[in-house]
């Protein structure tokens, strides 16, 4: 495979919507979803009343890459190998004795399966987006309520969990103001949601002059899509796309075929029959790749067109859409701003006075580096006997350098950049920085003084 990657050469730009077109205020969104959680299971489930206060340090917990061991209420932070770097039981801490008691130093026992990104089964559940991070908390603080009460050795809490998040993110939930999130998010969008830099804006109309192709495949239902699409792109937001796909419920849409998950029309955000075939562009739901790559190869009138996609979830984006369609995948990891301190620039309409809070709320948000888990791209490993402590990858960097193309912190981040830029990618031959623009972690780098990193 080239070194290189560059979007002139790709036919088709595919996006993804929630934290990659559309960026959250990450502080103000993570105590949402925290509360709408924790409201269900203490009003529906009768869970301690205590879940739904929250110390404002405590979202320091939450960090991506975290797998929930469900039966043992234990969280652990994996090496690439799949051996236990750093664990806590609910919200407490483990000791490296404890470590080594429950896990020992060998591959953790369902690291083979998580290896190949199946993140939800009644053994574990992986932690890999901000949609699903808040209830990582949640749940910590849920195994100390009921060792607290009931003193109990394994878990049976996870269906009230899953109940919790449907309840929330259901289908009907928009239009039935059902729950706490979608009503909230509807009365005060600007508090939840950043508006789309003008940079990006044009960014995308470059792309769509430049012939290609542009693509949104979302997994939330269409009447969420477009108040998000209005509220960060505005009322115009369609001519910016040729095909937009809702409920896609990925990764499903890259590994199902198409009599598993037929496209269906839209009217008035109802889903209609399913299609037997994709025949034009437009706004869809459901749907799988395949019909959509023929759909593709008939619009671009090649028999192979290049595509690639942008997302931020590595199990429900970047994985399967590399894994199962082998389309180029640009992982945007937010977690590469922890290095700057600082916040990306706001749309240039946007007045001084917001900008300085929205400086301001991007130094709290809680998730760049969490004290309690520290790197999200490494870690050390303690020496056995006295043996020095090494430096490993965590799983969740393994896992972006084997299935990214490229990963970066922000679509903003690019957008100035001419479409033949020419990208360094993620190789088996390159080393482990080389995919990450504009500049790799600052964990990875050997020391700074030593690297320069042009």
């Amino acid at each position: 495979m080239q070194q290189y990657f560059s979007l002139a050469d790709c036919d088709v730009v595919g996006f993804d919507l929630d934290h990659t077109l559309c960026r959250y205020h990450l502080p103000q969104s993570a105590r949402l979803i925290y509360d709408s959680f924790a409201q269900y299971l203490v009003t529906e489930k009768g869970y301690d009343e205590d879940l739904l206060t929250l110390a404002p340090d405590s979202l320091d917990f939450c960090c991506k890459g975290l797998v929930l061991d469900i039966e043992e209420g234990n969280f652990l932070k994996l090496a690439e190998d799949g051996t236990v770097l750093r664990a806590s039981h609910g919200t407490k801490s483990m000791t490296l004795e404890e470590i080594l008691e429950n896990y020992g130093r060998r591959e953790w026992k369902h690291f083979n399966t998580v290896s190949g990104m199946v993140s939800r089964t009644a053994k574990y559940y992986l932690y890999d987006n901000y949609f699903d991070l808040p209830g990582a908390l949640l749940c910590a603080r849920v195994v100390d309520s009921l060792d607290q009460h009931d003193g109990q050795k394994k878990y049976d809490f996870w269906k009230d969990m899953v109940a919790a998040i449907q309840h929330n993110y259901k289908i009907s939930a928009f239009k039935e103001d059902c729950g706490m999130y979608f009503p909230e998010v509807k009365k005060h969008p600007d508090k939840y949601l950043q508006r789309c830099p003008e940079s990006v804006k044009k960014w995308l109309k470059q792309l769509k002059n430049a012939g290609k192709i542009l693509l949104l495949i979302t997994s939330s239902h269409s009447d969420y899509c477009r108040l998000l699409c209005e509220h960060v792109l505005g009322n115009d937001f369609e001519e910016y796309f040729d095909i937009l796909i809702t409920n896609a419920l990925k990764p499903g849409f890259f590994s199902h075929t198409p009599n598993q998950r037929p496209f269906r029309t839209l009217e008035n955000d109802e889903e209609q029959e399913a299609l037997l075939s994709l025949d034009k562009p437009g706004w869809y739901s459901q749907g799988n790749a395949i019909q959509l790559y023929d759909l593709l190869k008939k619009m671009t009138g090649k028999l192979d067109p290049k595509v690639v996609y942008f997302g931020d979830s590595m199990h429900s984006d970047i994985f399967p859409a590399r894994y199962y369609s082998n389309w180029e995948t640009v992982f945007i990891l937010e977690e590469l701003l922890a290095d700057k301190g600082t916040a990306p620039a706001k749309a240039e309409s946007e007045p001084l006075e917001k900008k300085g809070k929205f400086e301001e709320d991007q130094l709290k948000v809680p998730y760049f580096v969490s004290k309690l888990w520290g790197s999200f791209f490494m870690d050390r490993l303690p020496g056995l006997e006295n043996a020095e402590e090494t430096l490993v990858h965590t799983w969740a960097c393994k896992c972006i350098s084997t299935y990214s193309t490229i990963a970066i912190p922000s679509l903003e981040e690019i957008a100035d950049l001419p479409l033949d830029y020419r990208f360094t990618r993620f190789s088996s031959n390159s080393s482990a920085t080389a995919g990450y623009y504009p500049r790799p972690p600052r964990a990875l780098l050997p020391s700074e003084d030593s690297v320069t990193v042009k």
